[in-house]
């Protein structure tokens, strides 16, 4: 219980090669220092090798320890016996942005979970998002958790803040179009023009995107079922789904 309810607590602690590789590969974020499983020294040598080269390259430290303590500081049961703790990360305010003339980038809003915050992050990098724009309400307070959950893609975006209406109005100012996932006055997102540069905005299953923010759009677009169904997908799917949309229409 108390590991289920820590995850979406502040989280600094990053579990695992995957999630440290993608704070060292990002650069967003300092390590401080890394636990390392003593009992794993041998079994994992290729591991503590890197680590120790990364550490004399980023003044971090790396300490050897029991496996409890790892167990006691991790929110998953996937770390191998490494975590690290990092340092803060500082995301931008969207007026420190520059887009470029060939953009893709997405705004998420509305994601209950820390997990499924970054699945969301994950498809979106594997996609080609070429950065993704949160509100105040997000979920990188998690980072360690949201990390783990995208496969380390979270420190691997660039990140920016910003209200709806403010992002849309920067992105409209540099010629960039404005597509919103809703349903009224909607087309099938799979006969819209979704060519790039493209701004796309997916709201949460539970309060959608604004109608304030809605007015900024180019373009609403919906995904059409394949059968008769009442219910919504989650905001993780749909920004999943519109996003290898957008890549397959801009295949070349």
């Amino acid at each position: 219980m108390k590991k289920e309810a820590s995850r979406q607590g502040e989280s600094l602690i990053f579990e695992g090669m995957t999630s440290i590789s993608a704070v060292i590969n990002g650069g967003y974020r300092r390590i401080e220092k890394v636990l390392f499983d003593k009992k794993n020294t041998v079994d994992k040598r290729r591991q503590l090798d890197f680590l120790k080269k990364k550490s004399e390259e980023l003044d971090f430290s790396v300490h050897f320890t029991e496996r409890d303590e790892i167990e006691s500081l991790s929110t998953g049961t996937s770390h191998g016996g490494i975590i690290a703790v990092c340092s803060n990360r500082n995301i931008p305010s969207i007026n420190e942005f520059a887009p470029s003339e060939n953009g893709f980038y997405v705004m998420i809003d509305g994601i209950e979970d820390p997990y499924n915050f970054g699945y969301a992050l994950r498809s979106l990098y594997a996609a080609g998002v070429d950065a993704v724009i949160l509100t105040e309400r997000n979920w990188m307070s998690a980072a360690g958790v949201v990390c783990r959950s995208s496969a380390g893609a979270s420190e691997l975006l660039p990140l920016y803040v910003s209200d709806g209406e403010e992002a849309c109005r920067i992105f409209k100012n540099t010629g960039i179009k404005v597509v919103a996932a809703g349903i009224r006055n909607s087309v099938s997102a799979f006969d819209a023009n979704l060519s790039r540069p493209l701004f796309l905005i997916v709201g949460g299953e539970k309060r959608g995107i604004s109608a304030k923010v809605l007015e900024w759009a180019d373009t609403i677009v919906r995904l059409d079922y394949g059968r008769d169904f009442q219910g919504s997908l989650s905001a993780a799917s749909s920004a999943s789904i519109l996003a290898y949309e957008i890549l397959r229409q801009n295949r070349k």
